[in-house]
């Protein structure tokens, strides 16, 4: 069977829209059981955009239906007969013109719902600049009154992958970055105290012992 395209996606959007069971969408994805039990518990891919496999030619509505009537059936992946467009890895993304003035908007969506994705992030996936993305920040942009939230992807700015690709990214570096400060926290707080000095008795020194006054009678 082909691969399955974006599988943890694509698992995400059958784990929420589906009765399929863990073993049906391991099957399909190619992923663990262990691990679509994890992305059903909210642990592993949270955040994670679903992707519908049934937009994209993957399998279609019936054939989801028939492995949902019966738990040890398995999804059989559509046939494509058209051949995948190529993305392009290297050089700088091209926005069409047509879709320039709405990346105020997908900045705006990004900042708000991804606030862990860095300015440079925000700037590569809608191929924007730094700059355009601190003024939505900062709402100096000089169209901010017209400015509302829209998907990127939605919008055609990005492809799910990308996006999904930079806040796993985002979210490595900052588990990272909050495994490091923890490490320096307990590294700080590690010195031994010092034990406190405890008061001693000295012994007496016999020249300053109590004498007897000069002529005071002695008693025996």
């Amino acid at each position: 069977m082909s691969q399955v395209l974006m599988p943890k996606a694509t698992a995400v959007w059958l784990v929420e829209n589906t009765t399929l069971t863990f073993d049906q969408i391991s099957a399909f994805t190619g992923l663990h059981p262990l691990e679509v039990q994890a992305i059903a518990d909210g642990e592993v891919a949270g955040g994670m955009t679903g992707l519908d496999p049934t937009t994209n030619g993957q399998l279609t509505k019936e054939e989801i239906k028939r492995a949902e009537a019966d738990p040890n059936a398995r999804l059989k992946l559509s046939p494509r007969d058209v051949p995948l467009p190529i993305s392009r890895s290297k050089g700088p993304r091209y926005t069409p013109v047509a879709k320039r003035q709405d990346r105020p908007d997908a900045i705006a969506w990004l900042l708000k719902v991804h606030p862990e994705l860095q300015d440079s992030q925000v700037a590569k996936l809608v191929g924007s600049t730094k700059s355009t993305v601190q003024s939505v920040r900062d709402r100096t942009h000089w169209n901010m009154q017209n400015v509302r939230p829209r998907d990127p992807v939605t919008l055609g700015l990005c492809s799910l992958r990308d996006l999904n690709e930079a806040v796993d990214k985002a979210r490595r570096k900052a588990a990272r970055d909050d495994a490091a400060r923890k490490k320096a926290s307990a590294a700080g707080g590690a010195v031994e105290e010092m034990p406190e000095a405890t008061d001693v008795e000295e012994p007496a020194d016999p020249a300053e012992a109590e004498q007897p006054e000069v002529g005071e009678p002695q008693h025996e």
